[in-house]
C-alpha cells in the first residue's frame, strides 16, 4: 500500500520559485519595519496551554493545536473523558496568533526593554481552521505592535509603517477602514441591545461581509434586538463614510455616534494625509481583547481583508497585573503574497551554465566562483537531449540568462549569456 505523499491537510509545501517569492517578500516587509524604528523578536512556537485559553484569543483559542503531556495512561485519558476535560490532557499548545505571546514576552523581559517599545514578529502560527481558499492551519504573520504608548502615536506610527510597506510590495489601490470599540458599544446601546448579548452581537455585525445586510439584521433579529429600520440603518452605516459625522460639532451627527471616539478617528484621518482612511462603524475585528481603534486593510478587487488591528490595552495587564497600553497592526500574509509578483530585476542576476557530461568538474567551480564573486547567482546544469524543459524549469526557479561552457570557454568573460523564456 502507498503511503500518502502529500503535505498534512491545510499545511502546504514551497517550491523554489514560491519560496523565493516568499522571502523577498518578507525581506522587503522586514526592512521596512526596521526602517520604520520598529525591532523584531523571536518567541517560542509553544506556549503554556493555560496562557493559549485565558480568554485573550477570543475564538482563536478553540482552533489552538494541543500538545499532549508526557507519560499520559489510559486512566489519565479515561478520567479527561469522563470530566469532559479534554484540554486537561496537554500542558503546551501551538501559537495561534503573535499577539498573546508579544503579551507573554513583554512581561517577561519589561525590565530589559525601553519604555515603549516597538516590536517586530514575523513568524509561523497554526489554527486548526477548516482549509479553504486563503485559509490554512499553518500560516505567516507579518506583526508589529507599540508597547507603552498610550497616545494616537502608536496608531499614527503604526498605519504610517504600514501603509509605506503595502507601496514598497506594489499593492495598489488599498485603503485601511477604521472604527473605534467605543463607537460599537455606543452603537448598540442605542439600539437597546442588554449588556450579556454584547459580543454577540458584535460577532453577528462582523459577518457582513460573509451574509449581507439582510442576514445580519435576521441574526440580530434572533438574538432579540429588533430596532426600527435595522437593515437600512446597516447599509446607510456601511456607505456613510466620513460624512456620518457631518454634524458633529453642531448637534446634528447620529445619536449613536459617540462624539469623542469619532474626533479621535478624525484626528488620526488629519494625520495621516496620505493614507486612504475610511470610516466603518461596522467594522469589528474578531478578536474581543480589543479596547479602542482597530483598522482593517482593504483591496477594490478583493472580498476580504488583507491585514488589520487595534489597540488592546487590557492584555498585557493578565499577566503584570497592571495595565500597560498597546496597539498592533498584522498584515496578512498569505492573502497578500498571492497578489504580488515574481521579481524579475533579481532574475537578470541569476544565471544558468549549461555543460556537457565531458566537461571538467575543477573548470565548471572555477567559472561558477568567478561569476559567484561579480555578484551573481549560479546554477551548474548537465546538457540533457530535452534541452528546452530543462531551461523552463531553471526559468521556473527564477533564473533568468543561461550560457553554454564549450571546450572553448576558459574564463567567465568567454561565456555568451542569453536569456530565459526568450
Amino acid at each position: 500500500m502507498a503511503i500518502a505523499v502529500t503535505p498534512p491537510r491545510g499545511m502546504r509545501d514551497f517550491l523554489p520559485a514560491d519560496k523565493a517569492l516568499r522571502e523577498r517578500s518578507l525581506g522587503i516587509i522586514r526592512e521596512s519595519f526596521r526602517a520604520h524604528g520598529f525591532d523584531e523578536i523571536e518567541t517560542p512556537v509553544m506556549e503554556d496551554s493555560a496562557r493559549l485559553h485565558s480568554g485573550l484569543g477570543g475564538d482563536n483559542e478553540k482552533l489552538a493545536f494541543a500538545v499532549l503531556k508526557r507519560g499520559l495512561s489510559p486512566a489519565d485519558v479515561a478520567v479527561a473523558a469522563e470530566q469532559d476535560d479534554l484540554l486537561s490532557l496537554a500542558d503546551l499548545g501551538l501559537r495561534f496568533d503573535l499577539t498573546v505571546p508579544l503579551a507573554r514576552f513583554y512581561a517577561t523581559h519589561r525590565a530589559s526593554l525601553p519604555t515603549v517599545f516597538r516590536s517586530i514578529q514575523i513568524a509561523p502560527v497554526w489554527r486548526a481552521e477548516r482549509p479553504q481558499k486563503g485559509r490554512y492551519r499553518q500560516f505567516m504573520q507579518c506583526d508589529i505592535d507599540i508597547i507603552g504608548e498610550a497616545g494616537a502615536l502608536a496608531e499614527i506610527e503604526l498605519i504610517t509603517a504600514t501603509a509605506a510597506t503595502l507601496d514598497l510590495l506594489g499593492l495598489e489601490d488599498c485603503s485601511i477602514r477604521i472604527n473605534d470599540r467605543r463607537i460599537l458599544s455606543a452603537l448598540l446601546a442605542h439600539w437597546g441591545v442588554a449588556a450579556e448579548l454584547t459580543e454577540r452581537a458584535l460577532i453577528v455585525i462582523d459577518k457582513l461581509d460573509k451574509i449581507g445586510v439582510d442576514g445580519v439584521a435576521a441574526e440580530l433579529g434572533a438574538l432579540g434586538i429588533d430596532a426600527p429600520g435595522l437593515a437600512a440603518l446597516l447599509t446607510e452605516l456601511g456607505t456613510g463614510g466620513w460624512a456620518l459625522g457631518d454634524g458633529l460639532f453642531d448637534g446634528a451627527a447620529p445619536a449613536w455616534l459617540d462624539p469623542k471616539a469619532f474626533a479621535d478617528l478624525a484626528a488620526l484621518r488629519a494625520a495621516l494625509p496620505g493614507v486612504d482612511l475610511v470610516f466603518d462603524p461596522t467594522l469589528v475585528r474578531g478578536m474581543g481583547y480589543y479596547t479602542g481603534t482597530i483598522f482593517e486593510i482593504s483591496h477594490p478587487s478583493l472580498g476580504y481583508s488583507l491585514g488589520g488591528g487595534g489597540r488592546y490595552d487590557g492584555m498585557i495587564g493578565r499577566f503584570l497585573g497592571t495595565d500597560v497600553p498597546a496597539c498592533g497592526f498584522s498584515i496578512g500574509f498569505e492573502r497578500i503574497v498571492d497578489l504580488l509578483e515574481a521579481d524579475t530585476a533579481s532574475a537578470d542576476l541569476a544565471v544558468v551554465l549549461v555543460h556537457d557530461k565531458e566537461a571538467d568538474p575543477a573548470r565548471l567551480v572555477a567559472l561558477k566562483r568567478d561569476l559567484v564573486a561579480d555578484g551573481l547567482r549560479v546554477r551548474l546544469e548537465r546538457r540533457t537531449k530535452n534541452l528546452k524543459a530543462l531551461l523552463d524549469r531553471a526559468g521556473e526557479a527564477g533564473y533568468g540568462r543561461f550560457a553554454f561552457v564549450t571546450a572553448e570557454t576558459q574564463t567567465a568573460g568567454d561565456l555568451d549569456f542569453k536569456p530565459l523564456g526568450v
